[in-house]
């Protein structure tokens, strides 16, 4: 009788010391605003989502395999809080279809080597622009309205925010150098097989960082290019970032230059952002030089809590030639006339 609870009590602490191991975590984004957009002479008021960050649900755990290995895994979809909608395509959550976790689903080894991820997640490309864009890439401010692979003519990328199939390593902490590469499998698709990698340097109130990446975007196995070079600092009263980017494909090139400011005063923060787009080349027998943009965006938060905050924010675009940038939709775009919207609301994280 005695071995029999010797036993048991040995195998209740063993699955408790296993379980305590590993960790669970339930986390989540609603955000939800009031929003009025203007596209050329046709209006649209709404009650929309994702204005200061994308609405979303996950669940991400890591567990101590011992010897300083762990694994992990992250499982994250976006939903349309004003409507209650799921697997929305607002913000920046593109080429979703068909997808639940959609915005991230992945499993990971991690050790004193760094991280070996795989799955489906955001590019190196994405993140090595969106880190620098002052507005936080979401909402009518967003410079996420630029990162579309069909201005220049790559119309069946699938790249451009997110990968599938995409096996990614992550350097260690090396003394403020970080570095990142993968690569997408195609798995027959064109537009998906993907190869990319960016290495940065982050110490302090710096950071700084570079970007590129290629995807097969015809069945002629052409590249569509994406690159990047962004910077941020911190001075403390205010925090100045941006970044310069370029697509290419065959013929054609769209250059982004992107600069903004944030300001820290109590509970609230200012932000002021400026987006220049400048097409050059040609899409088959279309010349696209003339297709240029200019953006413009205000916002202002206040934080009610860590958790909870107030916000608002103007955008304009300025389209030229026969670009067709937007704010937001509806209403549908009107190419070379002015876009802009106003939204206000709140954003509770969990």
């Amino acid at each position: 009788m005695k071995k029999s609870l010797l036993v048991l009590a040995a195998l209740g602490a063993f699955a408790g010391a296993a379980s305590a191991q590993s960790s669970v975590t339930l986390f989540g984004i609603v955000d939800v605003n009031a929003r009025y957009t203007k596209n050329g002479d046709l209006k649209v008021k709404s009650l929309s989502t994702d204005g200061l960050n994308s609405s979303r649900l996950g669940f991400r755990g890591v567990e101590d395999l011992g010897g300083g290995l762990k694994a992990g895994f992250w499982l994250e979809t976006s939903f349309g809080a004003d409507s209650g909608s799921g697997g929305t395509t607002s913000g920046n959550s593109t080429n979703s279809t068909n997808r639940f976790w959609h915005r991230r689903s992945t499993v990971s080894l991690l050790g004193n080597f760094g991280e070996i991820r795989a799955g489906r997640e955001l590019t190196a490309t994405y993140t090595g622009f969106a880190d620098y864009d002052v507005m936080g890439t979401n909402g009518v401010g967003d410079v996420g309205h630029f990162n579309n692979p069909t201005t220049v003519g790559a119309t069946l990328v699938d790249t451009a925010t997110r990968a599938d199939n995409m096996v990614s390593y992550y350097t260690p902490a090396l003394g403020g150098l970080y570095a990142r590469a993968s690569v997408a499998a195609g798995e027959g698709t064109t537009g998906k097989k993907h190869i990319a990698g960016r290495i940065g340097y982050a110490a302090g109130p710096l950071d700084v960082s570079g970007s590129y990446g290629t995807t097969e975007a015809n069945a002629t196995e052409d590249k569509y290019k994406k690159g990047n070079i962004g910077a941020s600092y911190d001075f403390g009263v205010v925090k100045v970032l941006g970044f310069v980017s370029q697509a290419k494909f065959l013929d054609a090139k769209q250059n982004v230059i992107d600069v903004g400011v944030s300001v820290p005063v109590g509970p609230s923060t200012f932000r002021v952002g400026y987006v220049r787009v400048d097409a050059k080349g040609t899409i088959g027998a279309t010349n696209i030089d003339a297709n240029d943009a200019n953006q413009f965006a205000i916002g202002y938060q206040y934080d009610l809590s860590k958790r909870t905050a107030l916000y608002s924010t103007y955008a304009q675009i300025k389209n030229k030639g026969a670009a067709a940038f937007t704010v937001a939709t509806p209403p549908a775009a009107v190419a070379g006339q002015k876009s802009q919207g106003f939204e206000a609301g709140i954003r509770h994280s969990f």
